[in-house]
């Protein structure tokens, strides 16, 4: 081990284990977040303030039913998005795997999505303005993808690049040389920062203008998440693609664009 590198801690990937029931730090990310996420949501709309003509867009307990739907959507997504894209050999050879999500191994890309769909569904189900929707769980998400990348990190999973900086970490199974932690770098720009970015904007009159938050959101977890692979390992199943860029980059473009037109459409709107 090089004199510099930081060792491993040594997590346990089970956080809990009651009997034969195992609770993993995956189960737990996703746990925090689907709380934090209820909350907050209900939080947003429930601040008439912040919305146009200082009324609601809908009755703040649909949250309860909404998140539920974000949440099946988000990890259908995620999950066939992960399947079909970075890894469909590996599955078409083992396809009962594709069911265990606890194993870890979902696409983000696929996982927003998801929840589009879904809560697109659910607002026509329930016959509410479904841009305000979208926007109020472009706010929260963030929170859950931190501590996604903090599951990817304890796993580990989705490790760095080689590095010679002080603080690379020597991952179990990546080999003797130092990595970028790049799940950390990720929990904190696609997570922590971009969280705090979409507060200030929800806070100082962007959930009065329909699609903004939504569209901020993309664009900034797209520029993070391209910023992040310039540290993270390629898939190695996929390596490097065009121009040396990786999927998530790749992936991210549609992101940042979808973005930056619901950012320009939601100037149209009468705050």
């Amino acid at each position: 081990m090089p004199l510099l590198a930081i060792p491993f801690p040594a997590f346990d990937p089970v956080l809990i284990q009651v009997g034969p029931l195992a609770i993993r730090w995956y189960a737990l990310a996703y746990i925090v977040g689907f709380l934090f996420g209820w909350w907050l949501a209900k939080k947003l709309i429930a601040t008439t303030r912040l919305w146009r003509g200082n009324t609601s867009p809908f009755d703040p307990a649909l949250i309860d039913d909404a998140i539920v739907w974000a949440a099946l959507a988000g990890i259908l997504g995620g999950r066939l998005a992960f399947v079909f894209v970075y890894n469909l050999d590996y599955y078409l050879a083992n396809p009962a795997s594709i069911l265990a999500v606890w194993e870890g191994g979902m696409a983000f890309h696929g996982g927003i999505i998801g929840v589009a769909v879904g809560l697109l569904i659910f607002a026509r189900r329930n016959q509410i303005p479904v841009l305000p929707l979208i926007d109020v769980a472009a706010v929260v998400a963030p929170i859950g993808i931190a501590l996604g990348r903090l599951a990817n990190f304890i796993k580990p999973e989705l490790w760095g690049r080689v590095t010679d900086a002080p603080w690379g970490v020597v991952f179990p199974g990546a080999g003797p040389d130092p990595r970028h932690p790049s799940q950390i770098y990720q929990a904190f720009t696609e997570g922590l920062l971009l969280f705090a970015v979409l507060l200030i904007v929800a806070r100082t009159g962007g959930l009065k203008r329909p699609g903004m938050l939504a569209g901020c959101f993309g664009i900034g977890y797209g520029l993070a998440r391209s910023f992040g692979e310039l540290f993270r390992q390629p898939d190695p199943q996929l390596g490097f693609l065009f121009a040396g860029a990786t999927m998530g980059q790749l992936l991210s473009l549609p992101l940042i664009a979808v973005g930056l037109w619901l950012v320009i459409r939601s100037q149209k709107a009468d705050a």
